[in-house]
Parts: C-alpha cells; structure tokens; sequence
C-alpha cells in the first residue's frame, strides 16, 4: 500500500534502536517515505544524538531511584516503605521522561518538524506530550505495548488502589486524545475498544513480527556445543512479570527431582530482576545449569540462539501477561525452534504448534514438558519448522507491518480529506 509520507516524532523510554518493535516500526516508516524522529533513553556508549538508519534519534539520560521490586520479606512496615519507594520511583521517573520528552519535542518542532506523535508505552503519561502539540495541529498515535493497569496488579497484586484508577485514567486519556491507537493484538483491541469506549475504526492490530533480515540462524557457539547435552533457552526481559523465577525453580525440578543433569541453560536478556534472580540460581544450586548473559550485542545473541535445542516462554498466568503478545516467541519461531510455554491465550495465537502448552504456572509439569522434549529430537524438528513455516507466511515484519502503513494512511488520508472538504 503507498501510503502519503509526513513527519513522524516517535517517544519511547526504552533504548533505540534497541527496543525491536520500536525499531522496525521506525524503519519501515522511513523506507516508505516519512521522516522519522525518536526520543528515547541512553544507553551505555550510545551518543545523545546520531542519525540510524534515516532516524534521528535524540537520547535522554536514564534517571532511576529505587529498585521496582515488590519485598515480601520484612515486616509489614517494611513492606509499605518498599510500596511507596515503588510507586515514588515509578511517579518520578515517568515524570522525569515525560516532560523532558516535552522540552526535546519543542526543540524538534522548531528544528526538524513533525506531524504527529507516535508514543509507544509505557509510560501512558506521554499523552500530555501529545495533548501540548494538538494544541498547534499535531496529531497523536499511541501504540499501545502494554496494558499498564493490568501491569500493575501483575507485579504488585494490587487492584482496587489510587495507582490503578490513576493509570486507567491516563490510558483512557490517551485513547481518546489519539488519532489512531496501534494494539499489538487482538485482545488488547477489544480491550481498547470495550474498557474505553473508542471507535473501533481507528484501532490497528500491528503484531510483534521478527525482521528476517535481522533475526536469522547462524553459526552455533562453539562453546555450547561442546557441551555436549541439551541446550536450553529465553531471550527477553527479566522483570518480576516476565516468569523467570518459574523457569529457575522449573529448571530446580528438572534437574533434582527429574534427575536430569545432561542440559545447560542459556538466560539472554537484563531487567530489574536480572540481581534478584542470579541469587535465586545460586539458591536452587543451579550454578552448573544455568548462565546469565546480561544484556549482549545482537551478534552474541543470534549465536546463542542458534545453539539452543529448545526455547523457553515461562509467562505466568496473570491480568497481563492472558492477553499480551511477546516477540521472544516469535524470534524463537523464526529461528525455527521448538518452545514450552505456559496455556496462554495470545501465545496459542503467535505460536499454535510450534510449542507445548503445560498448565499455567505449574512448574513440575514445564519441567517434565521440557524433559520429554529432550528425549524427543524428531518432534523438535516437526515443531521448529511448523513455526518456521507460519512465520514466513503470517507473522514475520514483512507481514505484520502492512497494518502499521494502514494505520498510517488511514492517519494522513483523515488529513487529506478535511483538506478537501475546506477547499469545498
């Protein structure tokens, strides 16, 4: 679809190009004629500004205070001081990116221009960036990676609180304020459509594809493969949400009480429980299992990648994580490995056959999945290249974006016929 080029400022408070869906979104608009312009966090050795791949990109420092770590371990007191350390830390960071998102966005209405705002969350405080420039005839675009309420209670257990009405109101804000609201699935659609009560024709399905040119088999790591057992892996964020104290005390069962010892298991990826769970690996006795890497190069990671037998989604059941939509399993897929995962909603959808699905949350039985899987190299095949296959004919990058032009057509044609009906 030709869609008419304009002038895009995209807003992310993660690393650029680092953040994948931020990436491909940003280059496809570009390598179809708009002019794109990110604000996002610095990371380690990046510049403050640099021009990728056609995207000028401007960086801001990372501002952090505490650790967002719900702590179950003191006394209630202590319990309290570590939430209000939580919710301080979150309320003055997000604070702290928003309205330096809004001074960089003055600087580059003035230097570069743009006609719209494309904010990716969280936080979904960045609508007030874009309620600003409305006020002089921006539009705004909200992609919405999370469900930030449902985030919440996922983390911290906590449902009916002022957090919780405070985030489902700047969801709701930014849903409405948007011109065009980006989900990455189906269910978050609904979710759009249902709990805020928008239109449904300006809400676009835009799913987490992998770039092919990016993520692809290469040579194996030498080093692991001489390992001479089954390698397992993840790739993804280490935040509390993200189930990676399930996979270590799944991996505990697997080896002490499977009685398996002939697997080593690779952990790609960094986040705010990364500390927490390298101590959990040393508690559970799995120093001789497990490796951490950290956050690596993409080098590094396609070489792991392309060294495990079998990837790992441990997901939890929680209000997030039933309806969301993770790329891990869809750059395993692309990789053409098998997954176990946990019998989730949206990741039945990504992934269909090219995982097993054990009962949400039950530890023995990923364990026991995984062990059968071992054992059984010809279904790894079968189900790696079932995935391969429904990646290259449904959900690789070059596919799933086709909605993101829609929605952006859609975005600028809204323009052109208000044009059309003045000059009438």
């Amino acid at each position: 679809m030709k869609v008419s080029a304009g002038r895009v400022l995209m807003l992310v408070e993660s690393q650029f190009p680092g953040d994948p869906r931020v990436r491909n979104e940003a280059f496809t608009l570009v390598d179809n004629g708009f002019q794109v312009t990110v604000i996002a966090l610095r990371g380690p050795g990046q510049k403050p500004h640099e021009v990728v791949n056609g995207t000028s990109t401007y960086r801001l420092p990372r501002l952090t205070l505490f650790k967002k770590l719900p702590d179950e371990r003191h006394s209630q007191f202590w319990r309290l001081l570590n939430k209000v350390q939580v919710v301080g830390g979150y309320v003055t960071e997000y604070a702290y990116f928003t309205l330096a998102c809004l001074v960089v966005s003055i600087y580059v209405a003035f230097v570069e221009g743009f006609d719209a705002i494309h904010a990716h969350n969280p936080p979904d405080t960045l609508v007030v960036v874009g309620a600003f420039h409305r006020l002089f005839g921006k539009k705004f675009v909200f992609d919405h990676h999370d469900l930030s309420p449902e985030l919440y209670r996922s983390r911290y257990g906590t449902k009916h609180s002022f957090i919780s009405h405070f985030l489902r109101f700047f969801e709701r804000a930014s849903l409405k304020l948007a011109d065009v609201a980006i989900a990455t699935n189906e269910s978050y659609r609904e979710i759009d459509i249902e709990r805020n009560a928008i239109a449904a024709d300006k809400v676009f399905v835009v799913r987490n594809g992998p770039d092919l040119k990016r993520v692809r088999p290469v040579d194996p790591d030498p080093a692991l493969i001489k390992k001479g057992c089954a390698i397992l892996g993840y790739l993804g964020a280490m935040n509390p949400q993200d189930g990676l104290d399930y996979l270590l005390r799944a991996l505990r069962y697997l080896a002490y009480d499977l009685k398996r010892t002939d697997f080593y298991c690779v952990l790609i990826g960094s986040g705010d429980s990364l500390d927490e769970l390298r101590s959990l690996a040393v508690k559970l006795e799995l120093q001789d299992h497990v490796f951490f890497t950290g956050y690596i190069p993409d080098a590094d990671m396609l070489r792991y990648l392309s060294s495990m037998d079998i990837c790992l989604d441990p997901n939890p059941s929680s209000p997030l994580n039933d309806v969301s939509t993770w790329i891990k399993v869809v750059e395993y897929m692309a990789m053409g490995k098998p997954i176990v995962s946990f019998d989730l909603k949206e990741t039945r959808v990504s992934a269909g056959d090219a995982a097993v699905y054990v009962r949400p949350n039950d530890e023995a039985e990923f364990a026991r999945a995984i062990s059968q899987l071992i054992d059984d190299p010809a279904r790894r095949r079968s189900m790696g290249a079932w995935g391969l296959n429904r990646v290259h004919t449904a959900l690789k990058w070059d596919i799933t974006s086709r909605n993101l032009l829609a929605a952006y057509h859609h975005l600028f044609r809204k323009d052109e016929r208000n044009s059309t009906a003045a000059a009438l």
